[in-house]
């Protein structure tokens, strides 16, 4: 079954900040990757709840936040865009900590916060996504390679032969397609349809 995500406003006219627009779209970003950590199981690639699980996510959110980030750049100033981004990678930095925390229980202390960290891994990979090409029809196949390339190292030796296939040719370009989708939905300032009402017969 495709997953149904909620991208329009309900004010669609009214304006919206950077800050706004990246809550919405954090959102979207935690249910896109669930799913495609969903389908890979589901394509009985073994990813165990846990560590791994959560590896696996933050590797995924920072592949489609640098996504997003792209997709803002046709669409935003260039100071508006880096606060949107900013907004978004705190955001979903937030989300992913209390998922975290709620399944594996706090850090130990003295460790750095599981939302610090996740900050630290998009800054690290941002730099690697950043030398990637992409446009109208999404990222290049770099940019999707090298995604890959990071969950597969994540996976069991057994899985590690079809990880990079199934991100590259499945997980990865279905992943996109709804973020393109987001993207349009989420900016659009056009008023949603109106909604069919059923004739009585009273």
């Amino acid at each position: 079954m495709a997953l149904r995500i909620k991208s329009h406003w309900f004010k669609p006219g009214a304006p919206k900040s950077a800050q706004q627009t990246a809550s919405a779209l954090a959102f979207i970003v935690w249910r896109v990757a669930q799913n495609m950590l969903k389908q890979m199981r589901s394509a009985q690639f073994d990813i165990d709840v846990g560590p791994q699980y959560f590896a696996f996510m933050r590797e995924v959110l920072v592949f489609l936040i640098a996504v997003v980030d792209r997709m803002a750049f046709d669409r935003m100033a260039d100071a508006e865009r880096v606060e949107f981004t900013t907004a978004l990678v705190r955001r979903v930095a937030e989300i992913l900590e209390d998922s975290e925390d709620d399944l594996l229980g706090p850090p130990d202390a003295g460790d750095e916060s599981r939302r610090a960290q996740f900050i630290g891994l998009f800054n690290l990979r941002s730099d690697e996504y950043a030398g990637f090409g992409h446009g109208p029809d999404g990222p290049d196949f770099g940019f999707v390679r090298y995604l890959g390339s990071c969950v597969t190292a994540l996976m069991v030796h057994k899985d590690q032969t079809w990880a990079l296939d199934q991100i590259m040719a499945i997980e990865a370009p279905e992943a996109v397609t709804m973020l393109q989708r987001a993207m349009h939905d989420v900016f659009s300032t056009e008023p949603r349809p109106a909604r069919r009402h059923g004739i009585s017969d009273d």
